[in-house]
Order: structure tokens, then C-alpha cells, then sequence
């Protein structure tokens, strides 16, 4: 049997990606939450009914279709299918590890919002082969492959007939920046040139603010995260950095090989629409004591 290719391994779960996504709208209005995960945040805590279904799904999926793949899913802990994988950690050279958060933004989607995602990607041990991430409640994904740009299109549209989406300076319509959980201190040093959406104090569930994955939609000049965990943050990370955007630790060094970290996550990311952004938003890392 071939080697699938992380285009392949894409292409093939995309179908089930596309029920994932049907299935996600359709039960938003009646979700239930679960008991909360551990956490250092009421975000990171949430759960809910959708996040197990959607892992199930994708995991029944890669057991028929790619049973020797490995795979780790943001809900392994509770899932009944880790013990049939290979293993759920990065491998060797080409030894791909699928990862999955099955809805990012479960506190969005708890609360009604329309930015909620599914993101699924492919690790080298070394980088990030690809990653796709769908916001079903908006009838869009994006998808990125390793060297070869970020492209974008309805649900309805194959990867095959995606158009490219390159983000550039001008492509923001607002100078907005996203503070994640942890970065609030940052808020002072940037307002006044920016838009500060500081998670930890602007979340509300009545009004809707951007995530991570406004740096391709547009709504953001820049982001600051305390961690980028290879599942969410340094999955969209690296969708941004193919789209054209920039992106390094909070010093601004170049990441770090995914093997080289620890607890599935790279550290601090600063992801910008420009030169200029970026650098001020290292002079505000920087800044602190």
C-alpha cells in the first residue's frame, strides 16, 4: 500500500469533515455542555456534547481509511478509539501524526457564536505538512500545504477548486490586535495605535469578537498567544504563515522543529500582516517586566 500524502490524507476526510461541519450547525441551538476539562481558562475548559461526536466521527474515519496512521485528538482522554491507534505522538521523518480539535472555540460555540472551527492537521516531525480549518457556521474553510500556500472556499467547493487567499497589509480593514488568554498585560503598550481585543476582558456572550483565524479573514492586523498547541494555535499559525503573514516566538525567533517542544505545543507565537505590526508587537513583549 502507497504512503498516503498529507494532500491525500486531506482530500480523503474532507467528506467527513463536511458532515462534521452539517452536524455541528445543525445541533449549536440545542448543545449541551459536558462537566469542564482542567483548565487555567473558563475557554480551555469547555466542553460540550459536539467535541466527542466530531472526534468520534474523524476517528472512525481514519481507522478505515488510514489504520496505520497516528493520531491525537484534543478529547483522546475520553475517547473510546485511542487504544486502536498506532500511537497518538509525533514520529520519525514522513511518520505522519494527524491532530484534530474537533470544534475550536468550544465557549463560542456554547454561547451561540458563528466562529467556532474544526481544525484537523498533518505533523512532520519537524513541521506542519497541512491543515484545514472549516467554520461550518459560516460555510467556509481554508487549507494550507507546506510550501505551497493557504487557499479558501465554500463548503461546497473541493479542495481542487479552492482559490488562493494570500493576506497582505492591506488586507485588514482594521488595525485589530488579539491578545490570547495570558497576554491581557500586553493591552496598555498597544492601544494606542490598535484595536486591542484582549480575550481574557472583551469576551463577551452577547457580542462576538475574532479568534485567531480573523488573521485570514482579515478582521486582524496581528495576534499574540501565549502557546501555540499544535492542535489550534500553532495549527493556525502556520495557515497564516502560508497565507503570507508572519510568524515567530514572542522574541521573534524562528520556531522551533515540533519536536523539539513539549505537551504538544510550540511556545508564544506573534503572528502579524506586516513588518511594521510585528515589530511593535515584540517591543510590547518586550516591554515587560
Amino acid at each position: 500500500m502507497l504512503k498516503p500524502t498529507p494532500r491525500s490524507i486531506l482530500e480523503t476526510l474532507f467528506p467527513y469533515l463536511e458532515i462534521a461541519a452539517a452536524y455541528a450547525r445543525q445541533v449549536q441551538p440545542m448543545i449541551a455542555a459536558r462537566p469542564s476539562k482542567d483548565s487555567d481558562s473558563f475557554f480551555g475548559a469547555a466542553l460540550s456534547d459536539a467535541d466527542l461526536s466530531i472526534q468520534t466521527l474523524v476517528e472512525v474515519a481514519l481507522l478505515g481509511k488510514f489504520p496505520e496512521i497516528r493520531f491525537y485528538g484534543e478529547e483522546y482522554e475520553q475517547s473510546y478509539n485511542t487504544k486502536y491507534f498506532r500511537a497518538i505522538t509525533l514520529g520519525e521523518k514522513d511518520d505522519y501524526l494527524v491532530t484534530l480539535d474537533p470544534i475550536d472555540g468550544t465557549q463560542f460555540y456554547l454561547d451561540g457564536h458563528s466562529n467556532y472551527q474544526i481544525i484537523l492537521a498533518v505533523l512532520n516531525w519537524d513541521e506542519f505538512e497541512a491543515a484545514i480549518a472549516i467554520t461550518p457556521a459560516q460555510n467556509t474553510y481554508c487549507f494550507a500545504l507546506r510550501g505551497e500556500g493557504c487557499w479558501q472556499g465554500s463548503l461546497d467547493t473541493e479542495l481542487a477548486n479552492c482559490k488562493p487567499l494570500q493576506v497582505s497589509q492591506s488586507s485588514s480593514a482594521s488595525p485589530a490586535i488579539l491578545l490570547g488568554w495570558g497576554m491581557e498585560t500586553l493591552a496598555s503598550s498597544l492601544k494606542d495605535h490598535y484595536t486591542v481585543i484582549d480575550v481574557a476582558t472583551s469576551y463577551s456572550k452577547e457580542v462576538q469578537i475574532p479568534n485567531v483565524n480573523g488573521m485570514l479573514s482579515g478582521d486582524l492586523a496581528g495576534a499574540v498567544i501565549r502557546s501555540g498547541k499544535f492542535i489550534d494555535g500553532a495549527a493556525l499559525a502556520f495557515l497564516a504563515q502560508e497565507a503570507g503573514c508572519i510568524v515567530t516566538t514572542h522574541t521573534g525567533a524562528t520556531l522551533p522543529p515540533l519536536h523539539e517542544c513539549a505537551d504538544y505545543s510550540r511556545p508564544g507565537l506573534v503572528i502579524s500582516i506586516s513588518a511594521t505590526v510585528h515589530q511593535h508587537l515584540l517591543e510590547a513583549i518586550a516591554s515587560l517586566p
